[in-house]
């Protein structure tokens, strides 16, 4: 009798989140830029990068999102997104920056300079949403944790603000993109990982863990061994990145 009766309440608990995770809302700010006016380090994929991401999350009839590409990606303008985008958002709720582009040790290369990792995560700190994540699809994305002169310490900082950050290759590898393919092979395995195939166990719940695992796998078969996503930061393996 005992025993059943810790099923049933096991199986209470398990459904009650299931419906909470359901009925939480996504807030997504989208970055794509391919143009870098001035210089010859244009890139193919990254608008088309942002757009699937846009798209892949608007399907979630939850979702909530802006997106900023090429001219529009300014370091302000996504300074300003990020803040007035995600300070909707409730503690059960997920928030989201996905950027794909150019990076640099301790940031991201927007439209017109450079933008720290320290502003992004001052501005995601003040939401009240426990679920926060950055998805960055760019070359050295790893450099991200070897801070450049005024960028401060980016692994304690992630830590300190609870983000998941998940960058398509280490420090000193490229993000590969190949002009056969709508995306880069980060970005490819990414929403191909967030449309079910990350779905390991089938509870229709994308978890950290989930989407690690199959993201990185195919990404690193498709390159040849050549490109290898991280991800680090203060965050439960457990922590909902899609309910699909």
């Amino acid at each position: 009798m005992y025993m059943k009766a810790k099923i049933v309440f096991t199986l209470t608990l398990f459904l009650l989140g299931l419906c909470s995770m359901a009925s939480a809302k996504v807030y997504l700010v989208s970055v794509g830029i391919s143009d870098y006016p001035g210089t010859k380090q244009d890139l193919k994929l990254p608008v088309n990068d942002a757009k699937t991401i846009s798209w892949l999350y608007s399907k979630n009839s939850n979702a909530i999102y802006k997106q900023l590409l090429n001219q529009q990606a300014t370091a302000a303008n996504i300074l300003k997104a990020l803040q007035e985008t995600f300070k909707k958002a409730g503690t059960n709720d997920i928030v989201v920056f996905f950027f794909s582009g150019h990076g640099y040790p301790g940031g991201f290369s927007a439209y017109d300079k450079l933008l720290s990792y320290d502003k992004v995560r001052k501005a995601m700190a003040k939401s009240k949403c426990k679920n926060k994540m950055i998805f960055a699809d760019a070359c050295y994305a790893g450099k991200i944790r070897t801070p450049g002169k005024n960028s401060g310490n980016a692994i304690a900082a992630a830590q300190k603000a609870n983000v998941m950050l998940f960058l398509s290759s280490r420090s000193d590898e490229v993000s590969i993109e190949r002009r056969d393919m709508e995306n880069g092979f980060f970005t490819t395995y990414l929403q191909r990982g967030l449309r079910g195939g990350a779905d390991t166990n089938r509870d229709r719940i994308i978890t950290a863990k989930e989407l690690f695992n199959y993201v990185h796998a195919g990404v690193v078969k498709l390159s040849g061994d050549e490109q290898h996503p991280v991800m680090w930061g203060k965050f439960s393996d457990h922590m909902p990145v899609m309910v699909w």
